[in-house]
């Protein structure tokens, strides 16, 4: 399933993998949300509600521009730049092409929704 991640009138496109937490996140969709950085290599935010984390590996090791989900938080996170495996994260897809929109400092508007 596509998505577009528009944050501060960029737009930006993602495809979500195929498995029950991502069909649960595309579920929440449309959703608005500000993306706080997180120690200079990830934007999160919290989620409306908690994604079930069945059929997933205990944890992963994101890339550059991976939409994950931190199952001890609860969180979104998204990543732009590169960090080591982590437990408990989830992988539910990947951005397509540049994620400079993310590079920016401070809380940024972002909203999330699907591509019909």
């Amino acid at each position: 399933m596509k998505i577009r991640i528009i944050v501060e009138n960029q737009e930006m496109t993602a495809v979500l993998e195929d498995t029950p937490a991502a069909r649960q996140f595309s579920g929440m969709l449309p959703l608005d949300l500000s993306l706080e950085d997180f120690h200079a290599i990830e934007k999160v935010a919290d989620l409306p509600d908690r994604l079930s984390t069945d059929e997933a590996p205990d944890g992963y090791d994101p890339d550059i521009g991976d939409i994950t989900y931190y199952a001890p938080w609860g969180n979104l996170a998204i990543f732009y730049r590169d960090s080591g495996y982590a437990r408990g994260l989830v992988s539910l897809g990947r951005i397509e092409g540049s994620i400079d929109a993310l590079q920016q400092p401070g809380p940024l508007a972002a909203r999330i929704e699907r591509v019909e």
